[in-house]
């Protein structure tokens, strides 16, 4: 079963948030990132996301993997969009279950850390002026 997810489509929240459910869980923690109407003090348009796909999914998976063994969890999900995506929509998606709160979000953090740290992914941002901007993940400041 995979655990890491690109999507072309919107993401299934709802779908992968039932995979997580287990007697054994008595928490789930879940990360939303959408797509802002700004950056850097410039107006966004919308979003494009790239991915070398067979990278992206060995490594999100590895990261997938490397949580389940570093924290007392359950289990988890990570989903994130490529293609086009406008203002609002939901580019990224994380869901962790465990018997404890605190493992729970310590896990989530740290996936979605991961991912935006490691994961092939580039976003081309179109701004309000008609200009882009390639950006990749690992050279903005983790928050």
């Amino acid at each position: 079963m995979s655990h890491f997810s690109l999507a072309e489509r919107p993401i299934d929240v709802a779908g992968l948030a039932r995979e997580l459910a287990s007697g054994a869980a008595g928490a789930s923690v879940s990360f939303e990132g959408w797509v802002r109407d700004h950056n850097d003090g410039r107006a966004v348009s919308r979003l494009d996301y790239q991915a070398y796909a067979p990278l992206a999914q060995a490594e999100g998976e590895r990261i997938l993997a490397e949580v389940r063994a570093r924290f007392a969890i359950v289990d988890a999900r990570c989903a994130h969009r490529v293609g086009a995506l406008a203002i609002g929509d939901l580019a990224v998606w994380v869901g962790v279950s465990a018997a404890h709160r605190g493992a729970a979000f310590d896990a989530c953090r740290f996936i979605i850390d991961e991912v935006k740290r490691r994961v092939p992914i580039w976003k081309n941002e179109h701004y309000a002026e008609g200009e882009s901007g390639w950006l990749h993940p690992d050279n903005t400041p983790v928050e």
